[in-house]
């Protein structure tokens, strides 16, 4: 399994990483530090993640913005996008959610909750089609 961390937070992306090698560590995990990272990324990969992890709240572009390139290029949009972010705001969930986010995700602060939180969304993914 491949898997993208989309974050402006280097200690995030560290932190995720390590929770993806703790669950499998034949998990790939490509970072990328922002959606423009992101995107240059993905157009130089002949394989795709099986996700993506974006964070919302990025410089340049964030995560909505990328969310909307993401969906509206046919090569990457059935990638499965979900949200990580600290954010509640439930009408920014809702906005993520009609733009093509098939999750959203409270970043934890515990190393365990993450591991739990991801490992319920690979296994739901798994038994759910696309």
């Amino acid at each position: 399994m491949v898997v993208l961390n989309v974050d402006d937070d280097q200690e995030d992306r560290a932190f995720f990483c390590d929770a993806l090698r703790e669950i499998d560590p034949t998990i790939t995990c490509l970072v990328a530090g922002s959606g423009m990272d992101a995107l240059a990324l993905l157009e130089k990969r002949s394989v795709l993640p099986d996700y993506i992890f974006l964070d919302i709240n990025m410089p340049m572009m964030d995560g909505k913005q990328c969310l909307k390139v993401l969906k509206s290029i046919p090569r990457l949009e059935p990638i499965p996008i979900i949200m990580y972010s600290t954010s509640t705001d439930t009408r920014e969930i809702k906005e993520c959610y009609k733009l093509g986010a098939i999750d959203f995700l409270i970043k934890p602060h515990s190393f365990e909750k993450l591991i739990n939180d991801l490992t319920s969304i690979f296994e739901f993914s798994r038994r759910s089609p696309m």
